[in-house]
């Protein structure tokens, strides 16, 4: 055994009977594994809570040949040469597949060639395709709680030759925060110690402020995104690719940064590039299309464009306006002669009564009441002078001046 093999790897359980947490699967675990074929699976959740084990095990209890390869890594080309001669794939991050690449398996996994065992920490609604979902048999798994880490703490440190005061293991457990592979990070970390150190007292100062490795469910996952949007809002390209690459360096999943930048192309530029909007949205489908890691290529021109783009957040704030004033006071009635007259007993009632039909005037305008009763003379829109919107706006001002 290699000096150097992690110690998460190094006390990774080979029987269920070692594995720890998820009691609330283990019934189903077992079933499982004592049926006659294991079906093809997707574990779910948070990073550290044993998925990747937990698909190594029920690989090996089948008695055949089975692989373990991490999507990040592994290429569609690769990945078929080495599913030669495979009854069983691992396969770690099922989410960094493109939707393009998920549809490999569906062939493999409709004619039974192969039993698929995939983990993910994100949510498989959004993150795999309903085709392959259908497919899969999902396994919801929570974060450990704080007596499982501190099992596995004295675990851990017992493999490493060292034990801890009660309330180190409590403490290094809970800073993990559910999470074994951080928590079993850190006791390397304590292992390295001179023993005079691994007191409480001087662990609380020694261990690291912050694990490094990017977090998705934690803090820095949020802060990150957070600087990355606030990067373009300040038109800093450099910063912003910065943080872009903290994120998918980390493993960020792409779809959620892709998310990010089309609120952002939305809320902080707005009209005053619409083009903005176009690119955010041209960059989600070049990910789902291309997949990663080549993907970091799209997002980087976006993050960019974004930054340099003029700044507007008119419309965010003509919605939020709206939006305040609906919950202020309500909803109003709409004014009669906007209401579709449906039915005879409607028109009687004055629905559609004196609607003027833009189209038949010139300019394709005709001045008359659209806001309800009471507030006619609200304007939610407020146009900027920055970039394209003034000349987007141009007609609406005018139109205003009119009315004044």
């Amino acid at each position: 055994m290699s000096v150097r093999q992690p110690l998460a790897d190094k006390i990774r359980p080979e029987s269920f009977d070692d594995f720890v947490g998820q009691e609330h699967l283990k019934a189903r675990i077992t079933a499982l594994g004592n049926a006659n074929r294991l079906p093809s699976l997707l574990l779910f959740g948070p990073p550290g809570c044993g998925k990747s084990t937990l698909a190594l095990l029920l690989a090996r209890q089948t008695g055949k040949n089975w692989l373990r390869v991490s999507a990040p890594e592994a290429g569609l080309q690769q990945l078929r040469k080495s599913l030669t001669g495979v009854d069983v794939l691992v396969l770690d991050e099922l989410h960094r597949f493109s939707k393009a690449q998920q549809d490999f398996f569906l062939p493999l996994l409709e004619s039974g060639e192969i039993t698929l065992i995939a983990t993910t920490t994100e949510n498989p609604s959004f993150s795999v395709t309903r085709q392959l979902l259908s497919r899969l048999h999902v396994l919801r798994l929570r974060p450990l709680s704080r007596p499982e880490m501190i099992q596995l703490a004295r675990r851990g440190a017992e493999s490493s030759g060292f034990t801890l005061e009660d309330q180190s293991y409590d403490f290094i457990a809970g800073v993990a925060h559910g999470d074994a592979r951080t928590m079993l990070n850190l006791l390397e970390y304590v292992a390295a110690l001179p023993e005079e150190s691994r007191t409480f007292e001087k662990l609380r100062s020694a261990l690291p402020e912050v694990v490094i490795r990017h977090d998705k469910d934690g803090d820095n996952h949020y802060e990150l995104a957070s600087a990355l949007i606030k990067s373009i809002r300040g038109s800093d390209p450099d910063a912003a690719l910065y943080y872009l690459a903290c994120l998918l360096e980390g493993g960020e999943d792409p779809r959620f940064i892709t998310r990010r930048l089309i609120l952002s192309a939305s809320e902080d530029i707005g009209l005053a590039d619409p083009m903005a909007l176009q690119l955010a949205v041209a960059c989600q489908q070049a990910i789902e299309f291309v997949g990663m890691p080549e993907g970091f290529i799209p997002m980087a021109e976006c993050v960019v464009y974004l930054a340099l783009s003029k700044k507007s957040n008119s419309t965010y704030a003509a919605y939020l306006a709206a939006a305040k004033e609906i919950k202020t006071n309500g909803p109003r009635p709409v004014p009669l002669h906007l209401r579709n007259p449906s039915t005879k007993l409607q028109k009687d009632w004055g629905y559609g009564k004196n609607y003027l039909y833009p189209h038949s005037y010139p300019e394709g305008h005709v001045e008359q009441q659209y806001l309800p009763d009471g507030l006619e003379d609200r304007h939610f829109y407020q146009p900027k002078e920055h970039g394209m919107e003034p000349r987007i706006a141009a007609w609406f001002r005018q139109l205003n001046k009119r009315k004044s």
